[in-house]
């Protein structure tokens, strides 16, 4: 009596009416926001290169599957910074933020991948230190506020001002369809262990001199650059 009503049941599921609606693979093939790929501007503060934590905030993104498609060192120009933080000009620390933004290098970086702006949000943590959670790149390195080691877009259409701020178009990579299959390639050359490790690297159309990348505490190991795909090892 039993396996019949089993067998009754497990009938009755296979040949019932099938639910109405799209499909899971057309609703995640219709641009939901699972799988929209974006770009954002994430950016290593002064005190984040002097304490040689590029390298690690790299490591966290590249882990997450994002790809850096634009990446330079340079001291900001307090121009670029008023137009940056202009929603905090009327601000009373807006005057110290400029100061401890232009006191040292920053490392500008693109990345891109599906919603990108809002792990990278996740990723970083809340502003303040004393809020980041523990895992967050704030919650782990973050010493105070005014410290906070690293800036990340905080919404699609501000990431898109941000990047057309610090980067021109030609500093970055096109961008490609996801998961290549063909080996990654620098601007048509297959980049090896043997060439990454010249003297000079280069990505983004920056060269980076083998002094500057210990300064970032990338090590003296493997760099490797390519085209849509930069990794520092």
């Amino acid at each position: 009596m039993g396996g019949l009503f089993w067998r009754s049941a497990l009938q009755g599921l296979r040949c019932g009416p099938r639910a109405q609606g799209p499909s899971l693979l057309a609703r995640h093939s219709s641009g939901g926001p699972s799988w929209t790929r974006e770009r954002t501007l994430v950016a290593v503060k002064p005190d984040g290169v002097q304490r040689r934590l590029v390298g690690d905030v790299i490591q966290r993104f590249e882990r997450r599957g994002f790809t850096l498609v634009g990446m330079k060192m340079l001291q900001a120009p307090e121009s670029v910074l008023a137009e940056h933080y202009q929603d905090l000009r009327r601000k009373p620390f807006y005057p110290a933020l400029i100061r401890y933004m232009s006191s040292g290098p920053v490392v500008a970086m693109v990345w891109e991948g599906y919603n990108v702006v809002r792990a990278s949000r996740a990723m970083i943590g809340h502003t303040d230190s004393a809020e980041a959670a523990p895992g967050t790149i704030r919650g782990d390195f973050s010493v105070h506020i005014s410290r906070n080691v690293i800036h990340a877009s905080d919404s699609v259409e501000g990431a898109q001002r941000e990047i057309q701020l610090w980067f021109q178009s030609s500093e970055l990579s096109p961008r490609r369809a996801p998961w290549p299959s063909r080996r990654p390639t620098w601007r048509g050359t297959t980049v090896s262990p043997r060439t990454a490790t010249s003297s000079a690297r280069t990505c983004c159309g920056t060269k980076w001199p083998s002094s500057q990348v210990a300064a970032l505490g990338l090590g003296s190991g493997l760099l490797r650059f390519s085209c849509g795909t930069a990794a520092i090892r």
